[in-house]
């Protein structure tokens, strides 16, 4: 034993005490093997998990409720919902995995192993009501393990969120949980589970990602085994074992930490423990404090350093990994965890992962919870483990531990594997021999409470001392054996001697042995010699006193049987007779009582008093007496007045003694009744419910009514309404108003929403009501008005489903926080808006928002806007008559809005008093800047100017200055003309009528009016006394008044038969003519076009013919290669060759950008510095603010083109491959920004059209990244074929070499002009050096000779990648006709020469026949070889020098045909090939390689959809619904933009970034006129085609159409199918970064990057400083420490 485990041995003593059972203990038995105990500290109660049951237990372990969980219809390889996924499901035993005690919503969370692991919400009050359960939510709601092996272990804990909308943080209330791995279970080891639907989050699901913390990076090559989690000071920690690699079963123990309100995981950090250096799996954990005597040991050792008593310590049981393993107790101080992690942290973020003992970096204090933008996790080699040495061992499996502090001293309570034993440990007591002294205390299915001392059993101080026990004591003033909280005098010095001290108190003697109790006098006392001397006595003395006191009685009155004896008395003075003190003073109505009175003062009146007087319904009145006596009043009362029933009566004061008679069902006094009343009241009888509908969520106040509703307010013992719990309201409660008051709960959404009330009362009875409650929804959807003036006033109606949903005290009405008052509650809400208080005048419409109770909230967004009050600007006319007139008003604001009344008031005088009349006009109408309305009719007869009148808009009262009112005009009858006719008139408000037609009134003057007449005689009115001709009226306003009659002269007009035939005659000559000129050139046209349409027919048929011979040649050419297409001879490129292409290739260095080449010119002394400093600028980039200003930086600057953009975005994803989901996180919030940006253009359709920006580019690479393996598994094989059938079909025919035309293509510019005669030769082939088999080779005669030997090397080596083939330049081509050989090339001394032109030379120049062989050799590179190449290469030149060169067409020398003869220029024109003439050639190549087309297409459109895709249209769609002008069709746009232009197009027209092949210009123009196609079927706009359209475009115009459908039902499929969520996307993407991402030059993509961030440094710093999240995270200082770095400078920093 070393040194250190000696000392902490000697003051950490293990002493082993036998647990205390001799008594009887509570002890709960269950039916099958218990899995979890929990408590909740609050009611006691015990909650137990077993196998199919979990149990509620009070706090003595008796059985409340039991819920059967099990068995469950199950398998393990099926999916919930099992009734609808799984076959044969089969009853599996359900085995709790999980308890944890919610005490936020007073809930227990539940976790089984049935149903992959989901979890369920109970009430802690009673466990059978289930608060909720789902099993559709899919994998993010697998919480625990179908694993018996795996353990489980979780925490409570919150989590803070934020709001990005509302700009707001939440808190919810979430566990966390930690998980090993099972074979069906959730992917995560750890997991923050939230307990609330919220956004898109549902109960149970997992609130944060990170990959880090998933077992796939760990399966199976690390096995964890969670044992214990608890929460200290912010952070979370997991205690866990697990094995360290595939072949190496052994485990070591690890404590991990994170923050609590850590968002991603980047502060996990894992921690070797070394519980000595054998026992290294983790078997239990308890935190704790040490105890004031174990941290002062503790500290001595000097092995954890300074541990004080508040402290926490981490007991560890650990065990061996053999057979027959043995446990040890060890002990970690929190504080040194957090040291050595702080440590772990430290080297990670600043030293290069180096523990050197230096100074922890200050700048890790801020950053203590880790960063997106650095590295995470993070975990310690096994040489930084913390160790620490065992404080106690034992043989034996130990599984449990707990810890309790008593007197300062520290107690280790452990248990064993099988359940058989429990040890109490002293660990600061080690002198006891005894250590394998036990006693059972449970079994697996039974749980037992034991008492952890039974001091109380012994009764002298030596048996109490002899137990060692160190929760007893012997209590030296009290004489018993108790705890030290039992003795009430323990603090006092030796007033508690503690039992493991062996020490008792003996008195020998004292004296003197007696002593009076009057008497003061000292005692002496003599101890035993073993004794403390510093031990003192109080004595006790207890005296018993007891005396005789002597008892006097008071005045006794003499009554008997109520009777009263009055004796006589004389009256004298101021002695008056009375009656006084009444007995009683309350008498019941309707039962006889007698009364007794004290009488004073009746000796006169004694005659007119009987012996015996009864009284029960009136007060004692002596009629000879004058005066009567005075008598004392009394109180006649009836019990049943008020009391209706039991409840009341029994409510009633006892001194009424009122009683409930059931006989007579009434409240009656209880002499009334005979029977005897009953204990309890008939069961409560609900009458009433109000209301009767609330909403889902609770929180509203209902009131129930009815009848023996309890006597006081605690005889409610429980209230549901619909079966949901109804919470009293405790204060509202009063028996007198009949009715009770309770707030409603929120309804499980799985249960029935309609229901009863149900009241409990004391005793069990129970009240339910005949009237039903239903929980609905209450959705608001509309406003109306929606706008009003800043004044309020405005009455809004909000209509919408189901808005009665609770009671009108309970609903709040707000527009934007203003309180609007509930005016009408039913199917709509009308209420009145309030005055807004701002000082301005907001610009956007408010919400109004409907509050229901405490806990629903629903709104209207945007529904209600306030504008500034209507100002009115102007009024006409400035008066009215009496009789009223129509009026109106005009002003510059918005009067549509409000609601208005017209109120005049007239004062009328009367004598010294003012009275008002009020008169209020109807209004006729209103818009934006105007109201009109009649003035109001006043019924006085004269002008008065003292009217007042006042426009009412909503709350707003405005005086109309001036207006007046006129005295009605007058009329001479048969005139037009009268007095006051303009006084209040226009003449646009006056009106005239000429029977029932109006006139048109132009001129209005005072006394005339002028009057246009209708141009026909109207008919007459019918009014009596009226001429029948037809009468004139004027009205003005309400007035009308009947001038005269009209009438009117006849004139003649044209008979109609004239008239029709006139017109008719000549339209139908018009028409005649017409039609038959149509006619003629209809007959005309459709000649013309049988003609055409015939010699297409024939066109048609000629090019069907010849597309059908092509095809057939190809498909037999095609049929040997096709069938060595397999997946394992298709020359794919691996990944990095792939990125490097598809990132880099297009850049201006092409092949040798230092990307590809990943050569970095950097010196070897300076390289390891470099190496970090890039490390730490990767830390910097994967901090999200900084990495967001740095594009944003880099995009403002003009000078950063698109060229630029395009390859900083492919540094940027290589240097981010290691977290492809962080990369994804920074692209989802560019491109967020991206299209905020388009949308407010109101030009959306145009976004990703180009790489413009970083983002847009980035885009391209993740589809290039995410459908790289789409590619290799689907996609790549029919585009290879396609790559070689138009490769094969180009090869048929001539091509020339130099203007890289062919006589077989797709592309019209392409398209070789000439007919070139040629034939087919086969070649036999002989490779010098790799043996003698002759390979034939097709070629043709008309091939140049770099041509022939392409096609030799394809044929030669066509199993091998284009990458290992030799090249055209390092081979020769030798023919051998005869006995000599003749080297073949393209340029000679022997080609031919026409004029300045020079013929390239083919195998016709060479005359190169049929089956000729040739030799193909490979160029040594000797120096004489390299001689011979260097002559040749001159002697080249030297030919070239003077001389154009040619293949199969020569160009037109424009000198050559300035010169030529004018005469010949006819001929010429004759013999000139005409290249539209070989267009049909195009139908030819198009025919042949339909089907390759076809299957291509198909492959991307129909055969499978990549997960990516689908996240990323999703991400389109749902970003689409947030803006109102983005419609399907730029829908469809941006899916085509993000995928077919971005990826398909691009692989389609370079097929070698997917493939080791070569491609030609001739074979690229083909496959970009298929590319062409590709985009036209994707777009949504139609291709109207005519002669003058490309012939690319009219080459495929039929099949366009069907290409077409192809995409739209490819974009409705995927719309369909099942979302892929943020968790399946980042484990996706996981994969492909640890697949992948080693072999990528990350290094030097950092390198580049930081060229960028140094040519833009400035702006970048200024950007950073400017951000206030840039400075709390320092990342200027972060980024001068690298540049400083970098470009080697030496700085202050």
């Amino acid at each position: 034993m070393t040194r250190l485990a000696q000392a902490v041995l000697a003051a950490l003593a293990c002493l082993l005490l036998p647990v205390r059972c001799l008594e009887i203990s509570p002890e709960f038995s269950s039916e099958t093997p218990v899995n979890n105990v929990v408590q909740d500290p609050r009611t006691g109660r015990v909650y137990l998990g077993a196998v199919n049951a979990i149990y509620q237990l009070d706090s003595s372990l008796s059985l409340e409720v039991k819920a059967e969980t099990g068995p469950k219809k199950d398998r393990r390889s099926c999916i919930p919902p099992i009734h609808t996924n799984c076959d044969d499901p089969k009853d599996m035993n359900n085995t709790n995995k999980l308890l944890l005690v919610n005490p936020s919503n007073d809930s227990l969370i539940v976790c089984g192993s049935v149903y992959r692991g989901i979890c369920s919400l109970v009430s802690l009050r009673n466990i059978s009501d289930e608060i909720y359960y789902s099993d559709n939510k899919g994998e993010k709601t697998y919480v625990a393990s179908i694993e018996d092996s795996v353990s489980v272990v979780a925490v409570m804990s919150s989590i803070v969120i934020e709001e990005p909308s509302k700009r707001t943080k939440q808190n919810f209330t979430v566990f966390v949980v930690g998980k090993g791995y099972g074979s069906q279970d959730s992917l995560k080891l750890i997991s923050t589970r939230i307990l609330q639907n919220y956004g898109e989050w549902v109960v149970f699901e997992s609130v944060i990602d990170a990959s880090a913390v998933q077992s796939i990076p760990f399966v199976s090559k690390y096995l964890h085994d969670f044992r214990y989690t608890f929460k200290d000071h912010g952070f979370i920690y997991f205690l866990f074992s697990r094995t360290m690699g595939e072949n190496d079963n052994k485990n070591f123990t690890f404590v991990s930490r994170l923050c609590e309100q850590d968002s991603g995981y980047y502060s996990y950090t894992e921690l070797q423990l070394n519980c000595g250096s054998r026992y290294r799996k983790a078997q239990a954990g308890f935190v704790a404090s040490p105890g004031k005597e174990l941290a002062r040991s503790m500290t001595e050792t000097g092995q954890y350093g300074s541990v004080l008593s508040w402290d926490k310590v981490l007991f560890l049981v650990a065990s061996t990994d053999e057979d027959n393993p043995e446990s040890a107790l060890c002990m970690f101080p929190l504080s040194k965890i957090n040291e050595k992690i702080l440590e772990i942290t430290s080297a990670c973020y600043s030293d290069s992962g180096k523990i050197n003992g230096k100074p922890v970096d200050s700048e890790i204090a801020p950053h203590s919870c880790g960063g997106d933008f650095l590295p995470s996790p993070l975990a310690s080699k096994p040489e930084f483990a913390l160790k620490a040495e065992p404080v106690y061992t034992r043989k034996g499996l130990l599984t449990a531990v707990a810890v309790a502090v008593e007197n300062d001293n520290t107690i280790a309570f452990l248990g064993s594997s099988n359940g058989s034993s429990m040890f109490d440990v002293d660990l600061t007591q080690l002198n006891s021999p005894e250590t394998n002294d036990t006693k059972p205390v449970s079994v697996p299915k039974q749980i037992t409470k034991v008492r952890v001392q039974s001091c109380h059993l012994k009764n002298d101080c030596q048996s109490c001392v002899a137990l060692k026990d160190p929760y007893c004591g012997w209590c030296v003033m009290e004489g018993r054996c108790t705890r030290r909280s039992d003795c009430r005098r323990a603090e006092e010095k030796n007033g508690w001697l503690w039992s493991p001290n062996q020490q008792c108190v003996k008195i020998v003697s004292f004296h003197p042995p007696n002593l009076s109790c009057k008497k003061t006098q000292q005692v002496s006392f003599i101890l035993h010699k073993n004794t403390s001397r510093d031990i003192f006595l109080l004595s006790v003395v207890r005296m018993w006193i007891c005396k005789n006191l002597p008892w006097s009685g008071g005045r006794k009155k003499n009554e008997v049987n109520g009777i009263i004896n009055i004796k006589s008395f004389s009256l004298q003075g101021a002695n008056c007779p009375r009656f006084e003190n009444p007995d009683p003073d309350l008498i019941p109505v309707g039962y006889k009582i007698p009364i007794s009175f004290e009488g004073f003062d009746l000796e006169p009146y004694k005659e007119c008093l009987s012996e015996e007087a009864y009284y029960s319904h009136f007060p004692l009145i002596c009629h000879p007496a004058n005066p009567p006596f005075p008598v004392s009043a009394v109180t006649l009362y009836n019990c049943s007045q008020g009391r209706e029933d039991c409840s009341l009566c029994k409510n009633a004061d006892p001194k009424y003694n009122c009683v409930w008679c059931s006989k007579k069902n009434a409240c009656v006094y209880s002499g009334l009744c005979d029977f005897r009343e009953p204990q309890q009241c008939p069961d409560p009888k609900i009458t009433d419910i109000i209301p009767r509908y609330g909403p889902l969520k609770g929180g509203i106040a209902i009131t129930i009514k009815g009848s023996n509703l309890g006597i006081h307010r605690e005889d409610i013992k429980s209230i549901s309404v619909a079966g949901v719990p109804c919470v009293h309201q405790p204060e509202r409660y009063a028996v007198s108003t009949r009715y009770v008051v309770c707030q409603i709960g929120p309804v499980d959404p799985s249960s029935r929403y309609t229901g009863t009330v149900e009241v409990e009362l004391e005793g069990g009875r129970r009240g339910s009501s005949s009237v039903y409650f239903t929980y609905r929804d209450p959705q608001p959807t509309s406003i109306t008005p929606v706008r009003g003036p800043k004044a309020g006033g405005t009455v809004i109606t909000i209509s919408g489903k189901d808005l009665h949903t609770s009671s009108l005290e309970d609903i709040l009405i707000t527009v934007g926080g203003v309180v609007c008052e509930v005016k009408d509650f039913s199917g709509q809400i009308t209420c009145k808006t309030g005055e807004y208080r701002g000082e301005k005048v907001p610009s956007d419409a408010l919400p109004v928002t409907v509050k229901y109770g405490k806990h629903t909230s629903t709104e209207v967004p945007g529904a209600f806007q306030y504008s500034e009050n209507p100002t009115i600007s102007n009024h006409n006319p400035k008066g009215s008559f009496i009789c009223a007139i129509f009026h109106c008003l005009s002003h510059r604001d918005v009067f549509s809005i409000i609601s208005f009344s017209l109120i005049v008031f007239s004062p009328l005088f009367f004598s010294f008093s003012v009275f008002f009349s009020q008169f209020e006009g109807e209004t006729r109408g209103k818009n934006d800047t105007q109201l009109e309305f009649l003035s109001p009719e006043v019924h006085i007869e004269h002008d008065s100017p003292a009217y007042r009148t006042f426009l009412h808009l909503d709350n707003m009262v405005v005086e109309l200055k001036p207006f007046h009112y006129h005295p009605n005009p007058t009329f001479s009858i048969f005139k037009l003309q009268g007095q006051g006719f303009s006084k209040a008139m226009t003449a646009k408000e006056a009106q005239a009528f000429v029977g029932d037609v109006p006139c048109v009134v132009n001129t209005l003057q005072d006394d005339k009016l002028f009057l246009d007449p209708p141009n026909r005689a109207p008919t007459a009115r019918a009014k009596a006394g009226i001429n029948v001709l037809p009468p004139l009226q004027v009205k003005f306003g309400n007035g009308e008044w009947l001038v005269g009659s009209v009438h009117y002269e006849r004139k003649y007009e044209v008979p109609l038969p004239i008239i029709i035939p006139a017109v008719i005659v000549p339209m139908l000559l018009i028409v005649t003519i017409s039609v038959y000129c149509y006619r003629r050139k209809s007959q005309q046209a459709e000649r013309e076009y049988e003609k055409v349409k015939h010699q297409l027919e024939n066109l048609e048929e000629s090019v069907r013919d010849r597309c059908k011979k092509e095809f057939t040649d190809l498909m037999i050419e095609m049929e040997d290669h096709t069938n060595d297409i397999s997946e394992g001879r298709i020359p794919f490129l691996d990944y990095k060759n792939y990125t490097d292409r598809v990132f880099f290739l297009p850049s201006k260095d092409g092949a040798n950008d230092v990307m590809i080449t990943g050569k970095l010119d950097i010196p070897e002394s300076r390289r390891a510095v470099v190496t970090q400093a890039l490390n730490q600028f990767s830390n910097l980039l994967n901090s999200k603010t900084f990495l967001i200003n740095f594009i944003r930086t880099l995009e403002a600057r003009s000078d950063f083109n698109a060229r630029a953009k395009v390859y900083f975005a492919s540094l940027l994803t290589v240097a981010l491959h290691g977290k492809l989901e962080y990369y994804t996180d920074i692209m989802r919030t560019l491109l967020l920004s991206l299209m905020e940006d388009y949308v407010r253009s109101k030009n959306p359709k145009l976004m990703l059209r180009r790489s413009e920006t970083v983002v847009e580019r980035m885009l391209c690479n993740w589809m290039s990244i995410c459908l790289y393996q789409f590619l290799k598994d689907t996609a790549g094989e029919p585009l290879y074929k396609l790559f070689r059938a138009i490769k094969h079909q180009i090869e048929k025919g001539p091509v020339d070499a130099q203007v890289k035309k062919a006589k077989y293509t797709l592309n019209d510019t392409g398209l070789l002009g000439d007919d070139v005669e040629y034939s087919v030769l086969t070649l036999q082939v002989l490779v010098l050096g790799e043996g003698p088999d002759i390979t034939p080779v097709k070629v043709l005669n008309c091939d140049t000779i770099s041509q022939v030997k392409e096609k030799i090397i394809d044929q030669v080596y066509k199993n091998l990648p284009y990458s290992q083939r030799p090249k055209v330049d390092s081979v020769t081509l030798e023919w051998r006709p005869g006995s000599t050989g003749q080297i073949l090339s393209d340029l000679d001394v022997t080609s031919q020469k026409e004029g300045r032109w020079r013929h390239i030379n083919t195998l016709a120049h060479y005359n190169v026949r049929d089956n000729a062989t040739l030799v193909l050799s490979r160029v040594r590179h000797t120096q004489q070889s390299y001689d011979q190449a260097q002559e040749s290469h001159e002697e080249r030149n030297a030919l070239l020098d003077d001389d154009k060169v040619f293949h199969l067409v020569r160009p037109m020398d424009e000198l050559e045909e300035m010169k030529s003869n004018r005469s010949s220029l006819k001929d010429k024109s004759m013999t000139k090939a005409i290249t539209e003439i070989y267009l049909t050639r195009l139908l030819s190549v198009k025919g042949t390689l339909q089907q390759f087309v076809d299957d291509f297409f198909r492959s991307v459109l129909s055969l499978g959809v990549p997960p990516a895709v689908k996240y990323f249209f999703d991400f389109l769609d749902e970003q689409a619904l947030k803006h109102d002008n983005v419609d399907e069709e730029t829908i469809h746009i941006w899916k085509t933009n993000s995928l077919p232009l971005r990826f398909w197009v691009n692989i389609l027209k370079n097929p070698h970034f997917i493939f080791d092949v070569h491609t030609t210009e001739v074979i690229d123009a083909s496959l970009s006129v298929i590319a062409q196609t590709f985009m036209d079927a994707c777009t949504k706009s139609e291709h109207k085609l005519s002669r003058d359209s490309p012939s690319n475009k009219l080459l495929y115009a039929k099949e366009i159409s069907t290409y077409k459908k192809m995409v739209d039902e490819y974009y409705k499929g995927i719309r369909e199918m099942v979302s892929v969520s943020d968790q399946d996307m980042n484990t996706h993407l996981a994969e492909v970064s640890r697949a992948h991402t080693d072999r990528l030059n990350t290094q030097v993509a950092l390198h580049q990057l930081y060229q960028y961030a140094s040519k833009y440094y400035d702006g970048i710093i200024t950007s950073l400083d400017e951000d206030p999240a840039a400075q709390s995270k320092q990342l200027t200082l972060r980024l001068q420490q690298i540049a400083a770095v970098l470009e080697n400078k030496v700085t202050d920093l």
